[in-house]
């Protein structure tokens, strides 16, 4: 393998990078634009969720309840309310989430140590938002009954009740259970993607529609050679997103690293030479600009976007599914990227997910290799 050759074909490559001003757009662009979009828009945290009240009771314990509802940090009371129907319409429209009805008597039901019964409606149409939000509301009544039996308690000069269970709970690696921290790490995998098998599918294959391929086969060039001198400047790109990421996530999200750096530039260095082995498979069994796009988009981003326990957990999806996620490439990284940055864990915890990309490199090379040895270089 000649170094000459490889630096000729990686000069060539990047003087059609610098000329195609769409490439460009997506290897920098759009890695960029991605950052913001998941690190501000995409958040699995549930806050604030919109209420309105009727209140047919309206005595003061009533209107206590609805306060210290509305001063909780996960909900907001929008309006109050003059009936059920109006209640209603306001679901309806998806202008409130949840719809709080007490009904008349309310007050005197308690005070007679009757079951004072209140009605909620839940728009169910988001069902993780409905199901959070349900499981905040069920927390908050039962808070609030728990302080009005001590209140109660207290009244009759009776000693407090002791629970027998006291639950002393702890959050490991995400304390503030902050979305971002999961997601901000997460979006790398999904630009190294992007940036390394979309942009690379098409290089070879951009070769084959222009007609220049017949020319590089006459060339003292061997396949290895041309593979890698493609490669460098995506890698190059690709590593520049990833260190630019890793800035953003920390500057603009507050997402530090809690473990080295230098195993998260193995990773990547590793995830990234899996995406351009890919992309570069893809772009010679395709031949087609067109298609290798399309084939990278349905074998790379998607795969790594939905089944690599990015945003949707591996643990709910279908067994088959389940069994896909074991060769998607963004699995074993993101699993890295986790343990680097929420766990604090090092190479000795790390290193099976390592050894898989490793192999998906051999592997992934290896038939590219053996591919374009079969088309004559």
């Amino acid at each position: 393998m000649k170094l000459i050759n490889i630096k000729a074909v990686s000069r060539k490559e990047f003087y059609h990078l610098i000329r195609d001003f769409r490439s460009m757009y997506l290897a920098f662009i759009i890695p960029l634009l991605l950052i913001l979009m998941f690190g501000y828009a995409l958040s699995l945290d549930v806050d604030n969720v919109r209420i309105v009240v009727v209140d047919y009771d309206r005595t003061e314990l009533s209107r206590d309840f609805i306060r210290k509802l509305n001063a909780s940090s996960y909900f907001d009371v929008i309006h109050h309310l003059t009936d059920t129907v109006a209640a209603i319409r306001y679901l309806d429209q998806g202008s409130t989430t949840m719809a709080i009805i007490i009904p008349p008597g309310w007050t005197e039901d308690i005070k007679a140590d009757r079951e004072a019964q209140m009605q909620v409606l839940l728009d169910g149409s988001d069902p993780n938002f409905a199901g959070l939000s349900r499981g905040y509301i069920t927390a908050f009544v039962e808070a609030y009954n728990r302080d009005r039996l001590i209140d109660f308690l207290n009244r009759t000069g009776r000693e407090r009740i002791r629970p027998p269970v006291d639950g002393r709970i702890r959050v490991w690696f995400n304390e503030d259970l902050e979305s971002q921290n999961f997601i901000v790490p997460g979006i790398i995998a999904i630009i190294i993607m992007i940036v390394g098998a979309m942009l690379t599918s098409l290089v070879i294959a951009r070769e084959y529609e222009n007609g220049t391929m017949e020319t590089i086969r006459s060339l003292p060039i061997r396949g290895g050679e041309f593979l890698i001198g493609k490669a460098i400047p995506y890698f190059l790109i690709a590593l520049t997103d990833v260190l630019v990421a890793v800035f953003m996530g920390q500057v603009l999200f507050g997402v530090v690293m809690k473990s080295s750096f230098w195993l998260m530039v193995l990773a990547s260095t590793l995830y990234i030479s899996v995406a351009l082995s890919l992309g570069l498979l893809i772009s010679i069994v395709t031949k087609s600009q067109l298609v290798a796009n399309q084939m990278a988009i349905l074998i790379t981003f998607l795969p790594s976007l939905l089944l690599s326990n990015f945003v949707f957990p591996v643990e709910n999806m279908p067994k088959i599914f389940q069994m896909l996620t074991c060769i998607v490439p963004a699995t074993y990284f993101i699993d890295i990227l986790n343990g680097l940055y929420l766990r604090g864990l090092g190479l000795d915890h790390l290193w099976p997910s390592y050894l898989v990309l490793i192999g998906m490199l051999m592997v992934l090379s290896n038939i590219g290799f053996a591919m374009l040895k079969k088309e004559g270089m």
